[in-house]
């Protein structure tokens, strides 16, 4: 099966909100503490393995990277690597900065359709996890949890995790969050949870990809 990730490419990094592309497609960020698998999920979604570079040193990656999706001269969307965070040993100046980053490009990005939200399944819903989720809630759009690493959990604490963060997803929903809240178990390893993520993903870029297959299809009258 092709998928519209596969075309992926680097487009631009940023390290200041002033300097963000004026790009008028649909953005897909995602967001996920230092170590969660945030860099190797996206060259696993991209089917490529260098797209996305995770830094030898956690938490040092301070900027915001672009990859379009699509056609070269005319990208249907884009996906935005933004920064790990919870990475103890970073400077608080640092700290500062993506969390002024973060939040602003969150809260404030028009052209922002979704956030997939990288937790390792065996840690899933930090405290900065939450605060991520809480940033965003403003917005109403959707956010997409993959729980990373499943692979490194038995299958009964896989699907404890994703219940534990369904169930967290219910308390939001109850307190007013008002897009849609899903989660997933995701395996770069093994594979796990890749056409899923895909098809998440993808819907958020291009809306109408599937009502336009299904009409392609259908027999004419």
């Amino acid at each position: 099966m092709a998928f519209l990730l596969h075309q992926a490419r680097f487009f631009t990094t940023v390290n200041h909100l002033r300097d963000l592309p004026a790009t008028a497609r649909p953005e897909v960020a995602f967001a996920g503490r230092s170590n969660a698998g945030k860099s190797t999920a996206i060259n696993l979604l991209c089917n490529q393995k260098r797209l996305a570079f995770a830094s030898k040193t956690p938490g040092r990656t301070q900027h915001i990277n672009y990859f379009s999706v699509g056609n070269a001269d005319d990208p249907a969307g884009y996906l935005v690597d933004l920064p790990g965070y919870g990475y103890a040993e970073v400077p608080e100046a640092a700290k500062a900065h993506w969390e002024h980053l973060l939040s602003v490009y969150l809260q404030t990005r028009a052209q922002l359709a979704g956030l997939v939200l990288m937790m390792d399944a065996r840690r899933p819903l930090t405290e900065l996890d939450r605060r991520m989720i809480e940033w965003f809630a403003s917005t109403g759009k959707p956010i997409h949890a993959l729980l990373t690493k499943c692979d490194k959990l038995t299958r009964q604490e896989s699907v404890l995790a994703l219940r534990t963060t369904n169930k967290a997803f219910d308390e939001y929903r109850k307190a007013g969050y008002e897009g849609k809240l899903s989660a997933q178990l995701f395996s770069a390893l093994k594979r796990v949870g890749l056409d899923e993520a895909h098809e998440v993903i993808e819907s958020w870029i291009v809306p109408d990809a599937k009502s336009n297959a299904a009409e392609a299809a259908a027999p004419t009258k």
